[in-house]
């Protein structure tokens, strides 16, 4: 063996990490929000006495399936942007007709559809392999699924107003900005157990709202207050990414970057 060839296909290998984004989400970005995640939630554990508070198969499996409409609704509109990149169609779909609202819209329908699917999935599972009903948070819990449904569809919004600044480099944000909004969103744990210079930030998350609300739900509450602040802010961060695509759109069209796109 040879050390110098060793050296230069390493080097090789270092070079691309500099201009990779992937690549160095999967050393730092991803190992980092599951340690966030799970040490949130480690930590409430030891430091707060929930028995008797919270059933926490409940809590955890119902966190989860929430947080996989929030997933799913996100994915249904950026993912089908992107697909239309990968299959080189973007340019055949917007020579058309087609409004940007029109496609917008769509991909919101296509995200209540997958929210559905999800929902009769994962809870069919759950209810099998671990006796969890679903239906346990009655019809209350419908205007958060909601709210999570339109979070989802923001931040798709925005990440197809990101790709069309960028270009298709950005495409990991696709699969990897929304987990950034977990630790924040205190999908396993209450928003207390977050450090308190976290917490505010927290707070100014439709998701937390919505999770913060699902276990009031069942503990028999309804929080109107918390379903108000989780529809100011959806308010607010739609009206911001709508902007922002248009203003994406606007700019890609008269440059011509939507051929380059492809």
């Amino acid at each position: 063996m040879k050390f110098h060839r060793i050296n230069a296909l390493l080097i090789r290998h270092l070079y691309l990490y500099r201009r990779s984004l992937p690549r160095v989400m999967d050393i730092f970005y991803w190992p980092v929000m599951e340690l966030l995640v799970w040490g949130f939630l480690s930590v409430w554990l030891q430091n707060t006495d929930f028995v008797g508070e919270f059933n926490m198969v409940s809590v955890l499996l119902g966190a989860l399936i929430f947080w996989n409409f929030l997933t799913q609704s996100q994915k249904s509109v950026s993912v089908a942007f992107l697909e239309d990149v990968w299959e080189r169609n973007l340019l055949n779909v917007f020579v058309t007709p087609l409004k940007p609202s029109e496609f917008l819209t769509s991909t919101a329908i296509l995200g209540a559809v997958r929210i559905l699917l999800v929902a009769i999935v994962m809870g069919a599972l759950a209810a099998l392999l671990y006796s969890f009903d679903v239906f346990q948070f009655g019809i209350l819990i419908i205007p958060f699924v909601i709210n999570l449904l339109i979070f989802g569809w923001t931040i798709g919004v925005l990440i197809i107003g990101i790709l069309l600044r960028y270009g298709t480099q950005a495409q990991i944000l696709a699969f990897g900005l929304i987990v950034l909004f977990q630790p924040l969103s205190a999908v396993f744990y209450p928003v207390s157990a977050l450090p308190s210079f976290l917490q505010s930030i927290a707070l100014a998350l439709p998701s937390a709202h919505v999770f913060e609300g699902m276990r009031a739900v069942l503990q028999g509450d309804f929080p109107f207050t918390t379903l108000g602040y989780a529809f100011l802010t959806n308010a607010i961060y739609l009206v911001f990414a709508l902007w922002f695509f248009y203003m994406m759109f606007s700019r890609a069209k008269k440059r011509g970057l939507l051929l380059k796109l492809e």
